[in-house]
């Protein structure tokens, strides 16, 4: 047991990022204010990556509440400016959330309460809300992650983190590089340094989901281009040699996963040359399957026009797709070493 559960609660600096968040930004404070933490164990720190609209505004608002901006000129990116924070705040633990991320009172306790004596960074759980604007497929592919975090953690350590909701023991903490994208290479360079990441499911965090495919589009494309420029830092974490267990789940949650569409269309084109020579039902039945699935997506496609809700049968084959094809766009600008530092808000 750490020596805070035994005696007092650490010091907790709760980080959240934002840029131009105007939108959200006072709910958030609103959400953080209220948390179940002792107060004088609890500073909020709101790093403004350059932000344009009235978000730094809104934070200095805060002020006599204790609430901390920390304005970071030049529009570096949310890794560089977590580094920069990281190094300002005096706390025992970090927590990083994001500035559309709403904490349920206990989110913290909750974090703070599964970092062991072993373990450096505790990654929380995301829950998206069902709104009539919400993005279906999103929510499924939620509830996918959470059950593959759930046991890779009950197996050693999770793979990817969630910056919505994520704590590091500040002696773990290691800055990295601006263009890495930070809740999932921190959480890598935590575990290359010897220490657990684990999940903690009751420590939950809640967010819209974005408001069009498109939007949903656009965050995939940027968070898989950092992604594997990302995964190639790392390629010693695929030494089972030395990272025993570890390195199948990172080889499998990263490398296999993100190389689905490929891996597909060869499964694809491979089945459609199995029917074709031999005529069997064996491969007749999966190909008819995996044609009548591409024919949902396409009349998802057609449907989807950001003003009705789109029927499940056709929305979540088009999300699956749109899915895969932005894997395909990440790993063709990963390929072409273009990368994303910055982001835009998703809010809008």
């Amino acid at each position: 047991m750490p020596q805070w559960e035994r005696d007092e609660p650490p010091k907790v600096a709760l980080i959240i990022a934002a840029y131009n968040e105007e939108a959200v930004i006072a709910d958030k404070l609103e959400n953080s204010l209220e948390l179940d933490y002792p107060d004088e164990k609890l500073d909020i720190v709101v790093f403004s990556d350059a932000s344009s609209d009235r978000t730094d505004d809104i934070v200095r608002s805060y002020a006599d509440q204790g609430v901390r901006l920390e304005r970071i000129e030049g529009r570096v990116g949310k890794t560089a400016c977590q580094n920069a924070v990281a190094e300002r705040v005096d706390a025992e633990v970090l927590v990083f959330s994001d500035a559309n991320s709403m904490y349920e009172p206990d989110a913290v306790r909750k974090l703070v309460s599964s970092m062991g004596p072993e373990v450096g960074c505790v990654v929380g759980e995301l829950r998206l809300s069902r709104e009539t604007d919400d993005v279906e497929g999103e929510s499924i592919w939620w509830q996918y992650t959470r059950f593959i975090k759930e046991y890779e953690s009950k197996l050693g350590s999770v793979v990817k983190g969630n910056g919505a909701i994520y704590a590091i023991r500040s002696e773990a903490y290691v800055p990295l590089p601006a263009d890495a994208i930070s809740d999932f290479a921190e959480p890598l360079s935590i575990r290359s340094e010897g220490w657990r990441v684990v999940y903690e499911p009751d420590a939950i965090a809640r967010e819209h989901t974005a408001r069009s495919v498109d939007a949903e589009l656009r965050r995939k494309v940027r968070i898989t281009t950092r992604s594997w420029h990302t995964v190639a830092q790392y390629l010693h974490l695929l030494n089972p040699l030395r990272y025993g267990f570890f390195s199948v789940k990172f080889a499998s949650d990263t490398v296999l996963w993100w190389s689905t569409p490929m891996l597909s269309a060869v499964a694809f084109v491979a089945l459609g040359a199995l029917v074709t020579l031999t005529g069997s039902f064996l491969y007749l039945v999966p190909f008819s399957a995996s044609v009548g699935f591409l024919l949902l997506g396409l009349v998802g496609y057609l449907l989807e026009d950001g003003r009705r809700k789109v029927p499940n049968l056709f929305h979540v084959p088009y999300y699956f797709l749109v899915g895969n094809y932005s894997l395909l766009v990440g790993a063709w600008n990963f390929v072409n070493s273009r990368n994303v530092v910055t982001w835009e808000t998703a809010n809008k």
